[in-house]
């Protein structure tokens, strides 16, 4: 039994609305052999991975392996700004992108719109050197990542990404499912909203599906800040930015 709407079938779609190719090769990588080597239809593969049945897609399948997902489920997005200063109420933007398209492909591009509006410090390093991101990248991808696989998807809203020049917050649809604590999640407890997503998703992305994840992330970052909302029905992560040394 699950926890949320991922396998509920969405209406209107069918097996041609899978990324086939994209498909095919998380099948070969997973299993070792092509789907035409394992002898299977496409319905048969669709139906023995959770990912639909009867001919339509459920919502783990249209979000993992969809051509375009927000063709059916326009919210289920990730809404990215970066915000000249330190209030929401600021009307100064200095980047912003609307990241539609699979959970990978969400996941990769929202990282890559963190990562391209953060600075990266020397730290010693040389001159010419890259530089370190002010918030390590591992910390990063633990967070992007459960927001994605772990969000309500009961909500009909996208995941926020809010930069200032203070913070970043990343801000995921419903709270902490049951009676499950920031305490508990700090020390690797966990409770799988979404399970049919995690299991694919361990595959796709930098996740475990072990509960480790908040830990990591805090033993590389410890200036994280988690904030269950159950009354506004969200989830906020709160990491701190280094302040920049001023001549």
């Amino acid at each position: 039994m699950t926890y949320d709407t991922e396998d509920l079938l969405v209406p209107d779609t069918s097996i041609q609305d899978i990324h086939r190719v994209r498909l095919a090769d998380y099948f070969e990588t997973r299993y070792r052999k092509t789907i035409d080597d394992a002898g299977l239809s496409w319905e048969e593969v669709i139906h023995s991975l959770k990912l639909g049945k009867d001919g339509e897609l459920n919502l783990a399948g249209l979000l993992l392996f969809g051509k375009n997902p927000q063709q059916f489920r326009p919210v289920f997005m990730v809404k990215a700004v970066y915000i000249d200063g330190t209030d929401i109420a600021s009307q100064h933007y200095r980047d912003s992108e609307d990241i539609e398209g699979c959970l990978l492909e969400q996941y990769e591009r929202a990282l890559s719109f963190i990562t391209r509006n953060l600075h990266r410090l020397q730290s010693g390093q040389g001159v010419n050197s890259l530089g370190k991101l002010e918030i390590p990248e591992i910390a990063l991808q633990e967070v992007l990542v459960n927001a994605l696989i772990h969000r309500d998807y009961f909500i009909s809203a996208p995941i926020r990404i809010l930069m200032f020049t203070d913070r970043v917050e990343i801000i995921s649809p419903g709270h902490l499912p049951n009676h499950l604590t920031i305490e508990q999640i700090r020390f690797g407890l966990s409770n799988m909203r979404n399970p049919i997503i995690a299991s694919h998703a361990t595959r796709q992305m930098p996740y475990r599906g072990l509960g480790s994840g908040i830990p990591r992330a805090l033993s590389s970052y410890a200036f994280i800040q988690f904030i269950d909302d159950r009354a506004g029905n969200q989830f906020k992560v709160i990491m701190q930015r280094p302040q920049q040394d001023k001549p």
